[in-house]
């Protein structure tokens, strides 16, 4: 007899379902926060944000480069400056707590500066683009929660779709659980909450509506394969264990990073900084 005898058939299976409980549990616990704060706007979404980019940068450092110390800190301040800035509107401060974080992660890495320098921008990427967003008084929360729409959509029925179907592999090297029949599968879920959501909030263009889903939803997809690249770069498979389920925040917000970056470009390019979430909406 070998070891796997005593290893209880289904066990497997019994993992699984209990990674999928602790998931749901995070996720009832964690989404009316996130929507709450979205509902409020200014400072408890600045406040909530700024606490998310923080922990995701930490993360980042923890298993990209190794270090901690005063450097942390002054990056998450510089950060938060930018973070404020963004809240009003106000591009040379935002450009002024980048430059400054970057100069700052230079001097504190000790040699890793590339990829403290990536982490920095990665996790303040996050809190601008929020704000950004968010501070559009009337298209702002309807872009934060179609935000959130299209990725949790994308997420769970990716997830569910890609058990159910399988077949070929999205990226094996990088993720190898992923499918592209998930990958469809997530699209077309985000397709719909995204459909769902303007329905209610404002009058607009389905296709144009459908066509953003579907690209929020590939970024979305794209974001969680280059977080898994980081990973495995790294050697590690969780970047933290902060979230029950989950993992890190930054396992978590992974896919909502790399769309809502996406969607800040946009809304940018089409609404400028007095109103990007209306750039992004109206069409």
């Amino acid at each position: 007899m070998t070891g796997d005898a005593a290893t209880p058939p289904g066990s497997a299976s019994g993992r699984a379902s209990d990674d999928l409980r602790l998931r749901v549990i995070s996720a009832a616990v964690l989404a009316p926060l996130a929507l709450g704060a979205a509902w409020l706007g200014g400072w408890p979404f600045l406040l909530f944000w700024t606490a998310a980019a923080c922990v995701i940068q930490w993360e980042w450092r923890n298993i990209a480069v190794g270090t901690h110390g005063f450097g942390v800190q002054a990056t998450a301040a510089a950060m938060g400056f930018a973070g404020i800035y963004a809240m009003l509107g106000r591009a040379e401060g935002i450009a002024w707590g980048l430059g400054i974080g970057i100069v700052l992660e230079v001097l504190f890495s000790r040699g890793r500066w590339i990829w403290a320098a990536a982490g920095f921008l990665y996790a303040s990427a996050l809190l601008v683009a929020c704000m950004l967003l968010r501070r559009d008084v009337d298209y702002g929360l309807t872009a934060i929660v179609l935000l959130f729409g299209i990725v949790w959509a994308t997420d769970i029925c990716g997830y569910f779709v890609g058990r159910a179907i399988g077949g070929p592999k999205l990226w094996p090297a990088v993720s190898p659980k992923k499918t592209w029949s998930g990958a469809l599968g997530g699209a077309v879920g985000a397709v719909a909450a995204a459909l769902a959501i303007v329905s209610w909030s404002y009058r607009a263009n389905p296709l144009a509506v459908a066509g953003l889903a579907l690209l929020l939803s590939a970024a979305s997809q794209a974001g969680d394969l280059f977080e898994s690249w980081v990973k495995r770069r790294c050697g590690v498979k969780d970047a933290s264990h902060v979230i029950p389920g989950h993992g890190g925040v930054m396992d978590r917000l992974d896919g909502f990073l790399a769309a809502l970056v996406v969607a800040a470009v946009i809304g940018l390019a089409r609404g400028g900084m007095a109103a990007p979430a209306r750039g992004l909406l109206v069409w």
